[in-house]
C-alpha cells in the first residue's frame, strides 16, 4: 500500500508581492506525475489547502482541476487547516467524486476513508479537520460531560479517542493499516516564520502521544519537512509546505512524503519538490 503525504499548499499565497500561483501549479503537476509513476493508492493533504478563508478564483480553479486529474489515478483525502474556511472548502463534499474525500467537519471524523489496493489490502484514513478549541470543544465533549478544556491537547485527544474506538471495534477482522491526517503543532516539531500563530491561552502544542494508536500520522501546519518522535508503533512526520513561504525556509528541502505500509513496516521516502525560484538573502 503506497500513500503520498503532502500539506500546506496555501494556494493563492504571494511572497513579498510575488504571485506564487504558477509555482504552485508546477508543484501540483509534479504531484500528479509522482502519483502516476509510483502507482500511489492514496494522496493525503493535511490542511491549509488554501492560504485564506476566501481564496482567489484562480486558486479555486487550480484546486478543482488538480483534484479532477488526481481522481483519475488515485483516492484523495483533504482536510482543512487553520488557514482554510472549513465550510467553504467542504462545500459540495457530498457531490464530489467517490475518489475525492473532503474531511472538514467534526461529525464523522471517526469514519475513515477506506482505500483498497489491487491486492485487496485495506488502508483506513482518518481525516481530522483543524480543531480550533474555541469552536469544537463543545462538539467533542461526551454527552452529559463538561465542555472540554480550552486547549489543542484536549480537543485532539477527544478526536483521537473516537478514532481509536473505531479501530477497536474493527479488531478481530482482517489486518488493516491505519493513518490519521492532522493539522496541528505537535511537540518536537520545529516552526518557521510563515506559520500562523494558533495559540489558545498561550498554548499551541499537542503532545505526540495524543496521536498514537495508528500506523502513521500525516501531519500538517509546520512548513519544514521533519520527523516527530511519537509513541511506539506510530510513525509521525510533517511533509512540510511545497514552496518556501518565508526567508526562514530558504534552506529547507521542500518535498512530499512517499509512505509505504507493507506487512508490519512503515517506510517513508522524501520526494523532492520542484523549485521554480530559490530564495536568497
Amino acid at each position: 500500500m503506497r500513500m503520498l503525504h503532502t500539506s500546506d499548499w496555501h494556494l493563492g499565497r504571494s511572497l513579498h508581492g510575488v504571485d506564487l500561483l504558477d509555482h504552485q501549479a508546477a508543484y501540483l503537476d509534479h504531484v500528479v506525475d509522482v502519483v502516476r509513476t509510483e502507482q500511489v493508492d492514496a494522496v493525503v493533504v493535511a490542511g491549509d489547502v488554501y492560504d485564506r478563508a476566501i481564496p482567489p478564483v484562480e486558486a479555486v480553479t487550480l484546486l478543482s482541476e488538480t483534484l479532477a486529474r488526481l481522481a483519475e489515478l488515485t483516492t484523495v483525502v483533504l482536510t482543512s487547516g487553520n488557514h482554510d474556511s472549513a465550510t467553504r472548502l467542504g462545500f459540495g463534499a457530498a457531490l464530489m467524486r467517490e475518489r475525492v474525500q473532503l474531511r472538514t467537519r467534526v461529525a464523522g471524523l471517526d469514519r475513515p476513508v477506506e482505500v483498497t489496493d489491487d491486492e485487496g489490502r485495506t488502508l483506513l484514513v482518518y481525516g481530522l479537520p483543524y480543531l480550533d478549541p474555541d469552536t469544537v470543544r463543545s462538539q467533542l465533549a461526551e454527552p452529559g460531560a463538561p465542555v472540554l478544556a480550552r486547549s489543542h491537547e484536549a480537543v485532539t485527544a477527544a478526536a483521537m479517542a473516537r478514532v481509536r474506538a473505531d479501530l477497536a471495534a474493527r479488531a478481530g477482522g482482517p489486518r488493516t493499516r491505519s493513518v490519521v491526517v492532522a493539522h496541528a503543532f505537535v511537540v518536537g516539531g520545529v516552526a518557521s516564520e510563515s506559520e500562523r500563530d494558533i495559540r489558545v491561552g498561550g498554548v499551541d502544542h499537542v503532545p505526540s502521544h495524543v496521536l498514537g494508536g495508528v500506523d502513521y500520522a500525516a501531519l500538517g501546519h509546520l512548513h519544514g519537512p521533519q520527523v516527530v518522535s511519537g509513541p511506539a508503533g506510530t510513525t509521525m512526520r510533517y511533509s512540510g509546505s511545497p514552496l518556501a513561504y518565508s526567508f526562514s525556509e530558504q534552506h529547507h528541502t521542500k518535498s512530499s512524503v512517499l509512505v509505504e505500509l507493507s506487512g508490519e513496516q512503515v517506510r517513508t521516502e522524501l520526494v523532492a519538490a520542484p523549485v521554480p525560484r530559490r530564495l536568497a538573502d
